[in-house]
């Protein structure tokens, strides 16, 4: 669960009134699991989030939890620190040590708990299998993702409706066009099912310039043909070598939709830095 679906389920359940612990790594030092500003939140019978597993997660599931119980028998407690240790504590190999704190979840926990920027701004064009794929792959990041594709009946039969909300599909007339609303500073990934509509919105995001990173699916020879198309429509060669293509990390052979998902959505995280 990313960090803004976290978020959006700590106020349902505060709005349900259902008890719980915000356990937060608000401090680290050395080799830790994950980083500051993590939380993750505690009921009785439930846990959402992780601060990063193994013993501490164990350990802070427990404190949560009792801490559950005294306020239900002393009414409400402040928040509460504790130091941990990761090596002569626990015996965890990270070596580092860290700060939780422990807070009721309530509306002053919630007004403390920032909502989260996303890593990335992703278009994504194209809702066959591989988008489809790489869509389920996102669903569990911090970004945010407008998924287009010019066929109805792809998102017809698709269960858009249980989309995270910051993925949001669009269905248009005409995709190339959607490219002037991209945010600046974008990444771009095409993989319709035209190469003549491929072309088009990889032109356009070329000629705008401002994106962060574009990725197009296709073959060595795909990628030799549209640049030499895009030459000859007066684009400048440095544009043209911006476009990545073919995609995904290298090391993975395999051609399944779920496989070249994975890396190429490995590949977009190395070139934003995101799901740190």
């Amino acid at each position: 669960m990313n960090a803004g679906a976290l978020r959006a389920e700590a106020r349902r359940w505060l709005a349900a009134a259902r008890p719980a612990v915000v356990v937060e790594v608000a401090a680290t030092r050395g080799s830790v699991p994950r980083e500051a500003g993590t939380r993750m939140l505690v009921a009785a019978d439930a846990v959402l989030g992780t601060i990063g597993g193994g013993h501490l997660e164990w350990q802070a599931i427990a404190e949560a939890r009792a801490r559950l119980g005294r306020r239900s028998t002393r009414g409400d407690e402040a928040p509460h620190e504790q130091r941990l240790a990761l090596g002569p504590s626990l015996g965890q190999c990270c070596g580092g040590d860290v700060r939780l704190v422990y807070a009721p979840l309530d509306a002053a926990a919630l007004a403390a708990w920032p909502k989260a920027a996303p890593d990335f701004h992703l278009e994504l064009h194209g809702a066959g299998h591989v988008g489809r794929a790489i869509v389920a792959l996102l669903a569990g990041l911090d970004c945010r993702v407008r998924w287009i594709d010019e066929r109805e009946a792809e998102f017809a039969r698709l269960a858009v409706e249980g989309l995270p909300p910051h993925i949001e599909p669009l269905c248009v007339d005409a995709a190339e066009a959607e490219v002037a609303h991209a945010p600046p500073g974008a990444c771009h990934l095409v993989l319709t099912h035209e190469h003549a509509l491929d072309l088009r919105i990889a032109e356009a995001i070329l000629k705008r310039g401002d994106f962060r990173w574009c990725g197009l699916i296709g073959s060595a020879t795909k990628r030799a043909r549209f640049e030499h198309r895009l030459e000859a429509r007066g684009l400048p060669r440095a544009a043209i070598e911006r476009l990545v293509c073919p995609i995904g990390v290298s090391g993975i052979a395999g051609k399944a939709p779920e496989a070249i998902a994975i890396a190429v959505v490995a590949q977009l995280l190395q070139a934003t830095g995101g799901g740190a």
